[in-house]
């Protein structure tokens, strides 16, 4: 099956409204274009802190998750960052890893945006029943 990576759009959603306000020149919101690798098993949005850095989030809490080798780490929370995937977005927080570290596309934002993983084809796809938005339960 191997690995799934996508190409996302990462933007400081406090930037964009401030922008939306008046307040800030479109071109001064700080947004990123790079690879992620989508991982079911990982809960969140998961962004190295030098990603977190330059898009400029702010710290909201703390967080503890459990390490692939099973360990336990206490990483901060940042936000609130919105990522594009094609013509779908999410605003969310996002979990803050090690300096240079992968980011990872994990559980919450697939379900929010209603997206899921095409492995033959290596890409992230609308569900079928609902190809143009996405479709979330209320209860």
């Amino acid at each position: 099956m191997g690995e799934v990576a996508v190409e996302v759009e990462l933007e400081n959603a406090v930037d964009r409204e401030l922008s939306e306000r008046g307040s800030l020149p479109v071109q001064d919101i700080r947004h990123f274009k790079c690879r992620v690798l989508v991982d079911t098993g990982a809960v969140s949005l998961v962004l190295p802190q030098d990603l977190a850095e330059v898009l400029g989030l702010r710290e909201v809490g703390k967080v503890v998750v459990t390490c692939p080798d099973e360990r336990k780490e206490e990483r901060p929370r940042a936000g609130i960052v919105t990522v594009r995937v094609g013509n779908r977005s999410a605003t969310m927080d996002c979990i803050v890893g090690q300096p240079g570290s992968e980011p990872l596309l994990g559980q919450i934002p697939l379900e929010s945006m209603d997206l899921l993983v095409d492995c033959n084809q290596q890409k992230l796809v609308p569900r079928p029943e609902s190809p143009y938005l996405p479709t979330l339960k209320m209860k």
